[in-house]
């Protein structure tokens, strides 16, 4: 078993974190869920799932102010050299998104209204990164039909 290394004082120190892509993940949909409630939105849940296999995923439910439920998916890339974070929302994603959205909503008697957003994250969100994250909120971003 590795020991972390120790500080010249002789006082343990930890190993430095792990940068991961669920670490990531988990930074740009916190900094969504607080651009978002900041913007007038009320947090509902955060990561519903299908349950089985080949469901979706939603990674933000909210409530606007006059009732509407958004379904936000929260998509971060570090580089746009691929097209940064809105490239990656393809046409199979907006599909599981709706999906899982549909299993969500079967739980109400009557269907509120609803829409699906989209924050772009844009950037490392970590301290000092260069340049900063952006976030770009895209309101009714996709639809179901």
């Amino acid at each position: 078993m590795a020991v972390p290394p120790k500080s010249v004082a002789g006082s343990a120190t930890t190993w430095p974190k792990k940068v991961t892509t669920k670490s990531q993940g988990d930074a740009a949909e916190s900094a969504a869920r607080a651009h978002l409630v900041r913007a007038g939105l009320r947090w509902v849940e955060s990561n519903y799932r299908t349950p089985g296999r080949g469901g979706g995923e939603i990674d933000l439910i909210m409530r606007t102010p006059d009732g509407t439920l958004v379904f936000v998916e929260v998509r971060q890339r570090t580089k746009a050299s691929h097209g940064g974070a809105g490239a990656s929302i393809s046409s199979a994603k907006q599909r599981r998104i709706i999906f899982a959205a549909r299993h969500y909503l079967m739980r109400f008697s009557s269907l509120p209204p609803c829409r699906f957003d989209v924050v772009l994250v844009n950037g490392a969100l970590s301290e000092g990164s260069q340049p900063p994250a952006s976030i770009e909120w895209l309101t009714a971003a996709f639809d179901a039909s």
